[in-house]
């Protein structure tokens, strides 16, 4: 495990747990589900999980999804006259990528930043790179994927679990229609009504929680997709993506050719 601390925050992440970030302390107060909290796995994610195991990687922290972000349907697609099977690990799909169960390589740390990198293992390779920096006020993480000798699709992002924030304000233009299976069909609508379990673009305005500890805890990207979960007692996620859940085959993922890459941010800030 690695500290970091700068001010009154201290933020630990895991590099053996998929190169997460296992917790955020500010002035004393959690601001996520960690693996240790008594009540933070009473309500499964339905998406994520169909069995109850305290130890679940899909349940606590804040960590990376890559090569791919939320679901793929039937844990394969088509690429480039090829049929690409994946590891299912939620029901028949395949979810949230493999960086998430991989132990990642510390390549530099210092008492407010750590640098990691980790191999894709999936059939066409590539590596994720992440770093991640503490300040006073904000917790920024840079994801960047690179293919290796292979071109192949992505879409990266994170799975930050929030403990449940008193208040919220999540707004958006629209949202994915999902199929009965709860996979993006493609085609955008109009936002239902919560609870949501649901991949939304356009937001409205700044992403808050507001946690009864009195923390305003605002997310922000430049990624363009979002998907926000709010059907457990215990935590709400507000996850940025690059692309919606089975973009692979929906047929928007982007690109990379040998070499190429892709990188996205996300800020964690807090007030």
């Amino acid at each position: 495990m690695i500290e970091l601390a700068s001010g009154d925050v201290v933020v630990q992440v895991s590099p053996n747990d998929g190169g997460r970030v296992a917790s955020i302390v500010v002035a004393g107060v959690e601001l996520l589900v960690t693996d240790d909290h008594p009540d933070d796995h009473h309500d499964d994610h339905p998406d994520d999980h169909p069995d109850d195991h305290h130890d679940d990687p899909k349940l606590w922290g804040s960590y990376p999804m890559v090569p791919w972000a939320g679901r793929v349907r039937g844990a394969t697609f088509e690429w480039r006259g090829r049929r690409i099977d994946l590891a299912a690990n939620m029901g028949r799909h395949a979810i949230h990528g493999t960086a998430f169960v991989s132990a990642w390589d510390v390549l530099d740390d210092g008492p407010d930043f750590c640098e990691m990198q980790c191999a894709l293992t999936w059939p066409l390779g590539g590596t994720a790179h992440q770093h991640v920096q503490l300040t006073p006020d904000a917790l920024v993480c840079v994801l960047t994927a690179v293919a290796g000798h292979d071109a192949m699709p992505v879409t990266l992002g994170w799975h930050p679990w929030f403990r449940k924030p008193a208040h919220d304000d999540l707004y958006f233009g629209a949202m994915y229609e999902q199929d009965d299976e709860g996979i993006p069909t493609g085609v955008l609508v109009e936002p239902r009504p919560r609870p949501w379990d649901d991949c939304f673009v356009r937001p409205l305005s700044p992403l808050r929680l507001h946690l009864a500890e009195g923390l305003t805890v605002t997310v922000s990207s430049d990624c363009d997709h979002w998907v926000a979960y709010d059907q457990p007692a215990h935590a709400t996620c507000v996850e940025p993506q690059s692309g919606p859940p089975d973009a692979f085959n929906l047929g928007n993922a982007v690109v990379l050719e040998p070499g190429e890459m892709l990188q996205r941010t996300m800020t964690i800030a807090w007030s």
